[in-house]
């Protein structure tokens, strides 16, 4: 008897067979029509090469065979229930489930300490796997490929079967070294275009936010540097004559800031958004919704 690919609607049906004794009692139980579950009794005869039941006064009488497998099938479908009912609920003090997060350089610098701190709490045996976000549409493919359970980096190309939503924001400042000669002072957009600038690219571009800006004026800037570490930047900033236009929460976290002059930028560049992104299929995993619940909460300070 080859049981390859076999139906596991036919199993219940002959569960409910069992327990009523009675075809039209057996599709009340299991909510199928008449039709249905006779239609369901002749596959399981020709499956299993038996009558399983047969007629009586009394209703239907399980043959020999049937009788032998009700006991493990009646298991079988426990245990399966048992199965499917245990993944939608999700305790995190017990759970040794493994968590994928992809993370651009910046997120990944504020939110883990946090989130780390939260899951030895909350969850202290699960496992927290981190992958590297560099260009924004990595989210799109981490989350395809099931790499990462939720990602948080800046908007990437929309795409309907990846769900998104707001996390935090950050507005940009402009920085000098601590000693520069236009440090003090109101930083003019004169000044800014007559000085040499470093520019960050994770993606590797030579044309950022302040470029776009500047072109709708007709303007553009001298770049003597473009370097993909965004934390390098503050360091390297300290030690030269350039000015670079970063986002404030990375030079306050990058502990460079007592050796740096911060300024509001001459033009305006808007703020940068920070979102978190998951897979639609996943969006009501018990392990995962909670993950997602866990980090929308964490205290970021700044523009969150």
């Amino acid at each position: 008897m080859d049981l390859h690919g076999i139906d596991l609607n036919l199993l219940v049906a002959f569960d409910a067979l069992m327990a009523e004794r009675s075809v039209t009692r057996a599709g009340v139980r299991i909510g199928r029509t008449q039709p249905a579950m006779s239609a369901a009794l002749s596959r399981l005869r020709t499956l299993l090469g038996d009558e399983l039941f047969v007629r009586s006064p009394e209703g239907l009488q399980p043959t020999p065979r049937a009788l032998d497998l009700a006991e493990p099938l009646g298991r079988a479908l426990a245990e399966i229930q048992r199965t499917l009912s245990f993944t939608q609920v999700f305790d995190p003090m017990i759970s040794t489930a493994t968590l994928s997060i992809g993370l651009s350089e910046h997120a990944a610098f504020i939110v883990l300490p946090k989130l780390l701190a939260t899951l030895r709490q909350q969850a202290p045996d699960i496992v927290l796997r981190v992958r590297n976000l560099v260009h924004r549409d990595d989210a799109v493919a981490l989350l395809d490929a099931g790499e990462a359970d939720i990602t948080l980096g800046v908007p990437h190309a929309p795409v309907g079967r990846i769900l998104s939503r707001a996390f935090f924001e950050e507005s940009f400042v402009c920085i000098l070294r601590r000693d520069h000669p236009e440090a003090g002072r109101p930083l003019t957009l004169e000044a800014f275009l007559s000085m040499s600038h470093l520019l960050v690219s994770p993606e590797n571009e030579r044309f950022g936010a302040v470029d776009a800006a500047l072109a709708k004026r007709g303007l553009q800037r001298r770049l003597a540097l473009t370097l993909p570490q965004l934390y390098a930047a503050p360091a390297l900033i300290a030690a030269s004559d350039l000015v670079a236009t970063l986002m404030e929460g990375v030079v306050q976290a990058s502990g460079w800031s007592d050796r740096l002059y911060v300024s509001p930028p001459p033009l305006n560049l808007g703020k940068v958004t920070f979102n978190m992104s998951w897979h639609r299929r996943n969006d009501v995993h018990p392990a995962q919704r909670w993950l997602r619940g866990i980090i929308q909460t964490l205290e970021l300070g700044g523009d969150v």
